[in-house]
């Protein structure tokens, strides 16, 4: 990481962009704070679970802590299954097999936070 010393920063709610993710049906991603908004540690996104909306199975290299803000949902982690709702933090180790799955008529909505750099994501059949 670089010796660049990082500045405050505000952004407000309406200056996040929102994207859909390719490989999920229903999700969208909003980066929030990462080393473009001058946060050289961690990156800091917010992810909207539609109804019926799903994410399949799949590992990442880096680790993710997550907190849900709105909504429940459907967090498979490995080989269990965690109903999740606002108020829950979770923890999903790097490598790990996980999943989303929202069957509820409410969107899921949860902060996640992963450390900057390279991340590789690999869909798991």
């Amino acid at each position: 990481m670089g010796e660049t010393a990082s500045k405050p920063l505000i952004r407000r709610a309406k200056d996040i962009e929102y994207e859909a993710l390719d490989a999920a049906d229903g999700m969208q991603k909003g980066v929030l704070v990462n080393e473009e908004y001058g946060a050289p540690n961690v990156a800091l996104r917010r992810f909207v679970l539609e109804p019926d909306g799903t994410v399949p199975k799949h590992t990442n290299d880096i680790e993710h802590e997550q907190h849900v803000i709105a909504g429940n949902y459907t967090v498979g982690i490995e080989d269990e299954e965690y109903t999740v709702t606002a108020g829950d933090t979770i923890h999903i180790p790097a490598g790990a097999v996980h999943w989303y799955r929202n069957e509820s008529d409410q969107p899921g909505i949860f902060l996640c936070a992963v450390p900057t750099g390279d991340d590789a994501i690999t869909l798991v059949e």
